[in-house]
């Protein structure tokens, strides 16, 4: 850090400020410009790590030039068939060239391992994965991001954000019984909602840390993807020392929190003795009320695991919870475990035994139905999830009707056979509230990682290449003129899982772009991927967006097949972070209506001309294109970008325009 980034953190004094300046090595540290950050360690998934690799063979990489980089296996592991297998050998085989770590299937998620085998406090984590957020409980700054900019990462370059405004959240009191750190983040969700967190890093402090452990945290870090946030701040304290001892990596702490002048840019305060249980309502993360508003609603599954309540606390206390009853009858217990380690513990212990005793049906380590891969519900009834998404079909099921809520009450619910709140049911059926104490030490097993091989041994690796995985497509630069039709017109806050859906059925292909384009936007118009075949033809086609287009998931598939099938230019209010970078890594042009108005007034099929898009995106133009109706109406369309990203979108990407420095 220079004097100059040391002098403007000390003055700031807030933790998340400090772990930029730290690790800045472009740009200036104002909201609203672009930064470019050193990358510490890196983290991908399955479903999204296969393109990675394919990115890294495309940029000639020798070696991760980070000093961590970790290829995780937890999103598609039914393996229904071979494609699944064949992703998993190409992935070991291509961590093994390139000096990854590789976590096998069925080691768990990726979040949680990360955080308990590799995650230091004070260093910065770039993923492919937007819960990547979630390692930010450990005092890391820790971002997701496309697979494409973690590539670059690897191979040792700067990660370019929009630096962010930072908010203070300060946490007083202690969290009554029945209530837990999910009721946390949803309390945050019901304040603000889904986009309310973007552009903004949140930053916990204050006297209510002392009662929530590193996992707890964990949780409310994880879901700040849910917000929109840039990422999750918390200290690294006593907590975080006592975690990473526990977990057998003691020599890895080191203390790190705000000043005692930290400055926010906005400021709020949650007094966690005055929550009560939540729950988000299908189909937003958003849709937050009181469970004892929505009490009698008849589940059909209960779904306790996922990144969003990872921790040993959460399994103990919901199999606390169930022990010596049964679930009711039509009722699914499913559990996931978050990792081999995970499950080792609680069968030390006896939860498993309760668990399964009650009924709960036991799964394998992974994401599995949180991504939709198993565990999909019946169409039009209830499945209450601890997961962090209930986006439309992202459970695997189109007229799905899922519920995100604490494990307290998905376990209670399990035995009511209807949504409980469990304080309620504790009162009438005079139970305790489970008590768990943290471990002073974790089991920790490291067969299912397996760390890079010497160098000399790598280079000489070959990819494992099944008929599965394709390669990458060569992207055309942009042409100066675009005639585009609009092929679709949709609303607010569309995801990812909508774009590029997620389930059994589309998840197998995320190596095989042709054949995943085929999934893209239909849960939205069945007939989009061959509409937008045919624009090719006719140089193309174009999107028009409502606000947030694009949340959720980091996946740049559902920037680059779009890309595949004609897609130049998306006209939305406004977008979600991730997408917005991933369209212009891709070369599609993301434009906001300088006039919101504009959007009422475009219609699906209406014709645009985009006219002298390389002088309107040359370095020093104004940052407003202008675009043309048929009937000459006129559009005008805003872009947020860089100096540096006007030179990606011309040049059709950024592998293009690396090829053409």
């Amino acid at each position: 850090m220079t004097a100059e980034q040391e002098a403007r953190s000390a003055q700031n004094g807030s933790l998340a400020y400090r772990l930029i300046a730290d690790h800045l090595v472009e740009g200036r540290m104002t909201a609203g410009e672009e930064i470019a950050l050193r990358v510490d360690q890196t983290l991908t998934q399955d479903a999204t790590g296969t393109l990675v690799m394919q990115e890294l063979e495309a940029l000639g990489l020798d070696r991760a030039q980070t000093e961590v980089s970790v290829q995780y296996v937890d999103h598609n592991l039914l393996q229904a068939d071979e494609r699944n297998a064949e992703d998993h050998a190409f992935l070991r085989s291509a961590a093994h060239r390139y000096g990854l770590w590789y976590s096998k299937p069925g080691n768990g998620v990726s979040h949680p391992v990360h955080m308990q085998r590799f995650g230091v406090p004070g260093r910065s984590l770039a993923g492919s994965d937007s819960h990547t957020c979630a390692a930010g409980a450990l005092g890391m700054l820790a971002v997701g991001v496309g697979g494409l900019e973690v590539a670059l990462a690897i191979a040792g370059q700067p990660l370019h954000l929009v630096m962010p405004r930072i908010r203070g959240i300060r946490l007083t009191g202690q969290l009554p019984p029945w209530v837990s750190a999910k009721d946390v983040i949803l309390e945050l969700l019901r304040r603000h909602g889904v986009k309310g967190g973007v552009g903004w890093i949140l930053e916990y402090h204050g006297p209510g840390l002392d009662h929530l452990s590193a996992m707890d945290r964990h949780v409310i870090a994880n879901m700040g993807a849910e917000l929109g946030a840039t990422a999750s701040v918390f200290p690294s304290d006593r907590v975080t020392r006592d975690f990473l001892r526990a977990q057998g990596r003691g020599e890895d702490f080191a203390m790190l929190t705000a000043g005692p002048d930290a400055r926010y840019d906005e400021t709020e305060e949650i007094d966690l003795s005055t929550l009560e249980p939540l729950i988000a309502r299908p189909s937003s993360p958003g849709d937050v009320v009181p469970v004892g508003e929505v009490e009698g609603e008849e589940i059909a599954q209960s779904v306790i695991g996922s990144s969003a309540n990872p921790g040993l606390r959460d399994f103990a206390v919901a199999a606390g919870i169930v022990a010596g009853r049964q679930t009711a009858p039509g009722v699914s217990l499913d559990v996931n475990p978050t990792s081999r380690e995970l499950l080792q513990d609680l069968a030390r212990s006896g939860a498993v035994l309760d668990l399964i005793a009650a009924g709960a049906r036991l799964h394998q380590a992974g994401c599995l139905g949180c991504i939709g891969m198993g565990q999909a519900p019946a169409a039009g009834r209830n499945s209450l999830r601890t997961f962090p998404r209930n986006f439309p079909g992202r459970s695997g099921t189109e007229e799905d009707a899922v519920w995100l809520c604490s494990p307290e009450t998905a376990a209670v619910s399990a035995l009511t056979g209807r949504i409980t709140d469990p304080r309620r049911w504790a009162e009438e059926n005079k139970a305790e509230y489970p008590r768990f104490t943290e471990p002073d030490r974790y089991t920790v097993n490291l067969t299912s990682l397996e760390e890079p091989p010497p160098h000399q041994r790598a280079v000489d690796t070959e990819l494992e290449r099944g008929p599965n995985i394709s390669a990458l497509p060569e992207l055309e630069p942009l042409p100066d003129r675009l005639a585009l039709r609009v092929l679709l017109k949709a609303g607010d806050d569309v995801s990812t899982d909508e774009i590029s859906p997620a389930g059994a059925k589309a998840l197998p292909y995320r190596s095989n772009l042709p054949k995943l384009a085929e999934f893209t936007l239909t849960r939205i118009d069945p007939d989009y991927p061959e509409r937008a075949a045919a624009s090719r033809e006719d140089g193309g086609h174009a999107i028009v967006a409502g606000e947030n287009w694009g949340q959720g998931s980091s996946r740049e598939h559902a920037a680059i097949c779009p890309r595949l099938l004609g897609l130049h230019a998306v006209l939305a209010k406004s977008f979600a972070r991730i997408h917005w970078q991933n369209l212009v890594n891709f070369g599609v042009l993301p434009l906001e209506f300088e006039d919101v108005a504009d959007y009422d007034r475009l219609d699906r099929d209406d014709e645009l001309i985009l006219d002298d898009l390389h002088q309107s995106l040359a370095e020093d133009a104004p940052p407003v294109i202008l675009a043309t109706g048929a009937d000459g109406t006129e559009y005008r369309l805003r872009h947020r970008l860089s100096t540096r990203q006007r030179a990606v979108v011309r040049a059709g990407g950024i592998i293009p325009s690396l090829a053409r420095s």
